[in-house]
């Protein structure tokens, strides 16, 4: 077995993998080169010990380089994500602020899977309105030119995942994994933003977006929603700036949790979905999907429109239907 053994005794020895070492072992993973309890051993020694930036983003590396490319022709675009696995059961916020964001004219290509811990996740949502995944980039290609947006169903591009899908079921913690939904957008967007639960995942994803080269935006709230929630202050972390808000300083109340909450089906996260996008749902989940969209165009602008701007833009895009024709030209083209 192509160094197992060694990589083992060295995590548990405490030392560091360097970013080529994780590639190879993750392209090694795919190429069935380990048993699973080797690989068993390995994502729980890491998750233990921690793990690096460098050894993410060998772990990304490896990943892209077995998955399928997609090469979109866009000058600007952006993914808005959110780690996962909050528990908050949240309605689908970043998918909602995507249709959004590509109503006030912005570029998405949206990274998404089914639900982890939630009863409805971007694919589900997306699913659920008769849209069909598809990896034929000129198919992609022809959405992202005629409404501004393409969804890229993780499944259908991260081929390496399906080899550890088994083990990370089986385990009865988070892995590192966990960590690459975000990273692993098979089109590589120059611009994320990025909802986390904590803000020791602000700083590592702080980390490996400097390392990128990318621009971005980092949220999280301080009462562990992997977005930007308005039920109480939220930090921001990009390029140009660290601070944290409250929902007073953009101008909205704060939300109730209750507020929040997708629902217990499918159905009831595709019914807030469409609410917000036909400019009747409540007005905290609103608000919330503009304060996400917001920070989103204000990564897209390069930091140079304030965020009130911003805010504006995206109330603009609901207001005015904009953001709804996006969307159902959007299920026109991919349905």
């Amino acid at each position: 077995m192509k160094h197992m053994k060694n990589i083992l005794t060295r995590i548990i020895n405490n030392e560091v993998l360097t970013r080529e070492e994780t590639r190879d072992v993750l392209v090694g993973i795919t190429q069935s080169e380990y048993p699973a309890e080797q690989i068993t051993a390995l994502l729980t020694a890491l998750q233990m010990r921690g793990i690096t930036v460098d050894e993410l983003l060998g772990f990304r590396d490896g990943i892209l380089q077995t998955g399928v490319p997609v090469h979109l022709t866009a000058d600007r675009y952006i993914d808005v994500v959110g780690t996962g696995g909050d528990r908050k059961n949240t309605f689908n916020i970043s998918t909602t602020a995507c249709f959004v964001i590509a109503g006030a004219g912005y570029k998405v290509a949206k990274h998404g899977n089914f639900a982890a811990t939630s009863v409805s996740g971007a694919s589900n949502v997306i699913k659920n309105h008769g849209v069909m995944f598809t990896d034929d980039v000129s198919r992609l290609q022809r959405s992202m030119d005629e409404c501004g947006i393409v969804y890229l169903h993780a499944q259908l591009f991260a081929k390496a995942m399906k080899f550890v899908a088994p083990i990370r079921r089986s385990l009865p913690f988070p892995t590192c994994f966990n960590l690459l939904g975000p990273l692993v957008n098979p089109s590589q967007p120059q611009c994320q933003m990025l909802g986390v639960a904590t803000l020791d995942q602000m700083r590592l994803y702080n980390s490996v977006y400097q390392r990128l080269g990318i621009d971005y935006a980092i949220v999280t709230s301080v009462d562990g929603y992997d977005e930007i929630s308005l039920t109480g202050p939220f930090k921001v972390q990009t390029r140009q700036m660290e601070r944290v808000f409250q929902p007073a300083d953009l101008g909205f109340s704060p939300a109730k949790p209750e507020e929040l909450v997708g629902g217990a089906t499918e159905q009831e996260a595709k019914e807030i979905f469409d609410s917000v996008l036909e400019n009747r749902a409540l007005p905290a989940q609103k608000n919330i999907v503009m304060a996400n969209a917001a920070f989103a165009i204000h990564v897209l602008e390069r930091g140079q429109k304030p965020i009130e701007e911003c805010i504006d833009i995206a109330r603009q895009a609901i207001d005015s239907g904009n953001a709804l024709r996006t969307f159902k030209k959007f299920v026109e083209l991919n349905s």
